[in-house]
């Protein structure tokens, strides 16, 4: 699984023109499910999310994590993050999860980011989404974790 993590001071979702998810400050995550991704990697990347201390203290300094900044998430399907880019100019999308498992896996990690206590809005799994944010920062993390790990 990847996830692009990036601080936001809000971000939207719109399917065809209407908005179906918004939130204000926290974080907005691009999320790619891979083949073989499973719980284990699911509880992982959730607790990163939660916990990564990304957030400015009083002093400014990025000490404080998403829980203790009490932000919010959107969480965006986006098959694009499992391509390869390795070989020719075409993308390799091999090593993306099947629809059906990948909307299972990309829900669980919906359900344990929410399992935090955080406030999580979603995208439409399998649309084509327009997703606009205003990064803080810019703060951005590729996070990654393979079953293998």
């Amino acid at each position: 699984m990847r996830i692009v993590l990036q601080r936001v001071k809000q971000a939207e979702v719109k399917v065809r023109g209407e908005i179906v998810a918004q939130i204000g400050q926290g974080v907005c995550l691009l999320v790619g499910v891979e083949r073989g991704d499973d719980e284990q990697v699911v509880n992982y990347l959730a607790r990163k999310v939660a916990e990564l201390r990304i957030f400015p203290d009083n002093q400014g300094k990025m000490n404080l994590s998403l829980l203790e900044f009490q932000g919010e998430a959107l969480v965006v399907s986006q098959f694009t993050l499992a391509a390869s880019l390795r070989k020719g100019r075409r993308p390799s999308f091999d090593h993306a999860e099947h629809p059906e498992r990948a909307e299972k896996i990309y829900q669980m990690l919906v359900k344990k980011l929410e399992n935090y206590g955080l406030k999580v809005a979603t995208g439409q799994f399998q649309a084509v989404m327009e997703v606009s944010l205003i990064n803080d920062g810019p703060v951005t993390f590729v996070l990654e974790k393979s079953p293998k790990e």
